[in-house]
């Protein structure tokens, strides 16, 4: 790298001796030169004997800085004497039970400088039963926080120029123990030029300790917190104007922060505490809570955060009673809507509307296809598609739908376990109500209903590598009476979605056809071609046939055929041609389908043949020639 830029990491301690060593090792290992990381170790009044493991440390690592101070109850007060203390370009907050991908540094300094970035996220990773708060899949070199998932997380491990922090003034909340660090992210992320992330490496190791210390698991004075949330919202407000922006990001605050309280917390208090909650969340509610993000919301939150507003806790305790203790029936079906069956759900008394149990955008369509294989002229599938949430596979029925300029035919499939799995058969045939399918593109899509509500999805390509080959048409054969019909299934370049080309539309019969032809000194040029055409009986007819500019084409018969996996060899020998150059074709034909096949020479060039005169004619001409020059030549 040619920049020299510096990165500061800030590690607050507290009571996390047994995870220090996996912790500051990871600092060491990172590839990042030493001489551009500087640690800032602040010890909150650990009594673990973490302060002292730090000093130790901090002996033999000429690099580490370790700042001993009072416990101050929460990991903002140490990040935040880390910052006054920290001299680097860059800023990166590490809490001491996580650690680190040996690249990130490197990988997350070189984004920060080649795209002048003042934020940047690296992939982060749970481990032993702690979740990824978003899961980062795609690096970018700029985000915005309205069409990106980085706003749902504001957590403090990521790359923050310095500069950043100190013209903004931004410092983690003091004395919290839960949620310390949201004001600063969202501070820094609503005023940063640039925001990137690295998705392509596992950069941080977010630690679940399995003991209940982590802060997240603390008990916590929720009143206070909803207070502390309400400033946070107030800070959104004050930066982003009304409208569809602002409600994106508040949306993730109601998710994430008001309403998520509002669960095990909740209940854990005593009627006295519960109402303290409600009355101390309303207020939020009333202000923020637009009808644009309460559609947004899950029903569970959406009901919540209508009770909240209402101040109506006697109905907001049996509907999270319902949530976290008892659970839910299953949802009602009804005019192709899904409802949650909470509480209260259409009883008079309550008077709560149906959209606040509506769950029909949340219900999703899990599918995936495992195979599809041809049997003769039936395509057969098999996969698992299912509606989650509204009640088991079993009781879903499934079907795939194949369209085709604005028409569409639908074909049952048979379930073939109560997880979801089908199987599907495609007679293309009798397809078409007992008729054979039009030639053409048909799309493929499977479609699950649950009572009224049908949901459909394209149908994706089986990720087995097997299909990633180009597709190779074949020849189905049709019933008594009809000919034969080229088919294929493709997948669709930009989504890999599955496809029928029924008679070649789209992708050529044969396109591997390929030959030579070869002059003789004696007798007639000797044509030889090979195709592969799956399912091309062994005995039907093959021609050569010979085209030029201006004349008209020449037939042979070829000799040869096709052997039982479709590959196609034949030759013969061009005779009775009038002399000249001719492009040569195939011509397969059996009962009623005939089609015209380009051959290729072995560099993909139009196969030719040249013709010469017949053997007396060139004989002759050359005797007209001999004769000629005697009768000009001069006498002796």
């Amino acid at each position: 790298m040619g920049s020299r830029a510096s990165v500061s990491v800030v590690i607050p301690v507290h009571n996390t001796r047994r995870y220090l060593r996996r912790c500051f090792d990871s600092v060491t290992a990172q590839t990042l030169p030493a001489d551009r990381i500087e640690v800032i170790a602040v010890d909150d009044g650990s009594t673990d004997g973490s302060g002292e493991w730090l000093d130790a440390w901090a002996a033999e690592h000429p690099n580490t800085t370790v700042i001993h101070q009072a416990a101050s109850g929460g990991a903002g007060k140490p990040r935040n004497v880390g910052i006054d203390a920290a001299t680097g370009d860059y800023l990166f907050f590490l809490d001491s039970d996580d650690y680190l991908g040996p690249e990130a540094f490197e990988r997350l300094v070189r984004m920060a400088e080649e795209q002048d970035s003042d934020v940047v996220y690296g992939r982060i990773v749970g481990v032993n039963g702690r979740a990824a708060p978003v899961d980062l899949r795609t690096t970018s070199a700029e985000v915005c926080l309205h069409d990106s998932p980085v706003y749902w997380t504001l957590a403090a491990y990521k790359l923050w120029r310095r500069t950043l922090v100190d013209e903004y003034r931004l410092r983690f909340t003091e004395g919290r123990l839960l949620g310390e660090d949201l004001p600063f992210g969202a501070h820094a992320l609503l005023h940063a030029r640039r925001i990137s992330v690295v998705a392509d490496h596992d950069c941080y190791y977010l630690e679940g300790r399995g003991d209940g210390t982590n802060a997240t698991q603390q008990d916590i004075d929720w009143v206070a917190q909803l207070a502390h949330v309400g400033e946070l919202l107030e800070l959104v407000a004050d930066h982003v104007p009304a409208g569809p922006e602002r409600d994106k990001l508040m949306e993730r605050h109601f998710h994430g922060e008001v309403l998520s309280m509002f669960a095990e917390p909740y209940l854990a208090r005593d009627e006295a505490g519960r109402e303290a909650m409600v009355r101390a969340a309303e207020p939020l509610v009333g202000a923020y809570l637009t009808e644009r993000i309460s559609a947004a919301l899950p029903p569970r939150l959406r009901l919540r955060a209508h009770l909240i507003g209402a101040g109506r806790t006697r109905e907001l305790t049996a509907v999270v009673t319902a949530d976290t203790v008892d659970g839910l029936g299953p949802a009602v079906i009804e005019g192709g809507r899904a409802f949650a069956a909470y509480p209260f759900f259409r009883d008079p008394g309550a008077g709560l509307p149906d959209e606040l149990y509506d769950l029909t955008s949340r219900v999703v369509l899990r599918q995936e296809l495992a195979s599809y294989s041809w049997d003769g002229p039936v395509l057969r599938l098999r996969g698992t598609a299912r509606l989650d949430g509204v009640g088991g596979a079993a009781d879903q029925e499934v079907a795939l739908l194949l369209r085709r300029q604005g028409h569409t035919i639908r074909i049952p499939a048979a379930r073939t376990d109560a997880r979801g799995g089908y199987e599907a058969a495609v007679d293309v045939n009798r397809a078409a109500q007992g008729l054979r399918l039009d030639d053409g593109i048909w799309t493929v899509r499977v479609a699950v209903a649950a009572g009224s509500l049908v949901k459909e999805a394209w149908l994706p390509r089986p990720k087995a590598a097997e299909y990633d080959a180009a597709p190779v048409p074949r020849i189905v054969h049709g019933t008594p009476g009809e000919p034969p019909q080229a088919a294929t299934v493709f997948h669709s370049e930009a989504h890999q979605h599955v496809n029928l080309d029924l008679g070649a539309t789209r992708i050529p019969l044969a396109a591997d056809a390929r030959g030579t032809a070869a002059a003789r000194v004696v007798g007639a040029p000797v044509l030889e071609a090979t195709a592969t055409i799956p399912g091309w009986p062994a005995d039907a007819p093959v021609d050569f046939v010979l085209h030029a500019p201006g004349r008209a084409p020449f037939t042979t018969p070829a000799v040869g055929g096709a052997d039982p996996d479709g590959l196609l060899r034949v030759r013969t020998e061009v005779r009775g041609v009038p002399e000249g150059e001719w492009q040569v074709r195939l011509r397969i034909r059996d009962r009623g389908f005939t089609r015209e096949l380009p051959v290729r020479s072995a560099d993909g060039a139009a196969l030719t043949v040249r013709v010469p005169l017949p053997l007396h004619r060139r004989l002759g001409r050359h005797a007209r020639r001999t004769v000629s020059r005697i009768v000009r030549a001069p006498a002796r």
